[in-house]
């Protein structure tokens, strides 16, 4: 994700609701579970490791209505179960299966508890059913109604407003998506197409994920839309969805994509998924998002003039990165975002330097200069504040942007430029698909360096004063405030 408005003042100054109705849940019932993530603790559900959905949705033209869906989750359990906890809130349960069965089910905060008749057992598969909607109304993200129709915006712990799951970034599956909407709509979402098939004055869509993702990058795009197919670097299909209205003026933005794709495969290697593009929609968000194989962003970004071409290029590359960083190798804790938006960040940055002069190293002296009062706002890069309550979005500070991209500097400057290259291709090629951590990108950067940097990443990772900048002993930082 890139906070737009924010990041833009930065980028210039260093270069120049229902509730979900289920059975009434009584006092003894349990609450919800989470899997212990310190930032957000009623995420995810423990005791079962989720293998695939399969979602169908059914639009009939009118984002302000709740949607009829169907979420198929295909699971395998990892301790024996009386009880299946699923995130989900704010739309209407209607009904529940476990392996084909009716099961009992309650709400309990955002979770819907369900209790199967027989327990199942350690090491079982299981198939859970539920028949829903899905509400688009009262915001704090999900879908997003923009002025043609849907898209969806979960990032950090919306996916459950949209559909039930496991959802936290730890437990990554397979994804399949149904969706049937009014004829004259387009229907688009992460992966490729498999099929498409008409109904009278309706068609189903149905898309397929060839890579495992975290339901935070979940996207589904229902619109008025125009598809742009093109090849990038290998062959890869590329396909870009904007408004129709806009197909020809957006076009120099989307023919930049290939040079991008060929510029990030030569920082980091091949491009991890099936295809890629950008989704390009009709609403304001004051973000752009990471959605896996189809990054959303909101038109605005390329129409105001106030945004520069090379700072919309910039932002271009940040989310495309993410398909690397965040997107093939997701955060095991969302303590370790720094990971995913610091990483993002730097080859945005990076990308700067190369094409529009903008010198990386000014933009890190700035950022340097900032970094003790982003700590004390925010905490340090690995070490976060909780999001503000009912804000989670504010989990995104500056600290994790510019100011965990400055570790990456940081860290740079310390084992050489050759070898932080090689941390870098070992580090997604190692985690492919996968979920990683803090502590393992520090133990592969000490065996890549060839000696222990514990020392250096504890006090750049945890510490509330940044260090100094090995190379740079006269940069200096300005005291919190």
């Amino acid at each position: 994700m890139l906070l737009t408005s924010r990041r833009l003042r930065a980028a210039l100054l260093a270069t120049a609701s229902a509730t979900l109705v289920a059975a009434t849940l009584p006092a003894s019932a349990p609450g919800p579970l989470g899997i212990g993530d310190p930032l957000f603790p009623h995420l995810g559900n423990p005791g079962y490791d989720v293998l695939a959905y399969d979602i169908a949705f059914t639009y009939r033209g009118d984002n302000t209505e709740p949607l009829d869906a169907v979420t198929k989750i295909d699971a395998r359990t990892t301790r024996r179960l009386d009880r299946i906890n699923l995130d989900f809130t704010h739309s209407k349960v209607r009904s529940v299966e476990i392996d084909g069965v009716r099961a009992s089910f309650v709400s309990a905060g955002e979770d819907l508890v369900v209790t199967p008749r027989e327990a199942v057992e350690a090491g079982s598969p299981v198939r859970i059913r539920v028949t829903h909607t899905s509400d688009p109304k009262g915001g704090k993200g999900g879908w997003l109604r923009t002025k043609d129709g849907l898209a969806m915006a979960n990032q950090a712990d919306a996916a459950h407003r949209v559909f039930p799951g496991n959802d936290h970034p730890a437990d990554k599956a397979a994804f399949t998506f149904r969706v049937t909407a009014p004829r004259k709509l387009t229907v688009v979402a992460n992966g490729l197409p498999v099929a498409k098939s008409r109904h009278g004055a309706t068609t189903t869509w149905t898309y397929r994920t060839r890579h495992p993702m975290a339901t935070e990058l979940a996207q589904v795009s229902i619109g008025d839309s125009a598809v742009v197919h093109r090849k990038g670097p290998h062959g890869l299909p590329l396909r870009d969805v904007v408004p129709k209205a806009d197909r020809a003026k957006l076009e120099p933005w989307l023919a930049k994509t290939p040079g991008q794709l060929e510029w990030m495969e030569r920082q980091v290697g091949r491009y991890p998924f099936e295809t890629y593009g950008v989704l390009i929609a009709g609403a304001e968000t004051g973000f752009e998002l990471e959605t896996q194989t189809l990054s959303l962003f909101e038109r605005s970004l390329f129409t105001r003039p106030e945004y520069p071409e090379w700072y919309v290029d910039s932002v271009m590359v940040h989310e495309l990165a993410h398909q690397w960083f965040g997107d093939s190798v997701s955060p095991r804790r969302w303590s370790d975002l720094w990971l995913s938006e610091g990483h993002a960040s730097w080859y945005e940055a990076l990308y700067a330097h190369e094409h529009a002069d903008k010198p990386l190293e000014k933009r890190m002296r700035e950022a340097y200069r900032q970094s003790d009062g982003w700590r004390a706002a925010g905490g340090p890069p690995a070490a976060p504040e909780p999001p503000s309550s009912g804000k989670q979005i504010s989990l995104f500070r500056p600290v994790v942007y510019d100011g965990s991209a400055l570790v990456l500097y940081a860290l740079r400057q310390e084992i050489g430029a050759g070898e932080f290259r090689r941390l870098e291709r070992d580090w997604v090629r190692d985690h492919r698909d996968g979920t990683a951590s803090t502590a393992d990108f520090t133990r592969l950067a000490s065996a890549v360096a060839g000696r222990d940097l514990s020392d250096f990443f504890r006090a750049w990772l945890y510490g509330s004063r940044t260090p100094p900048m090995p190379g740079h002993p006269k940069w200096k930082s300005d005291p919190a405030k």
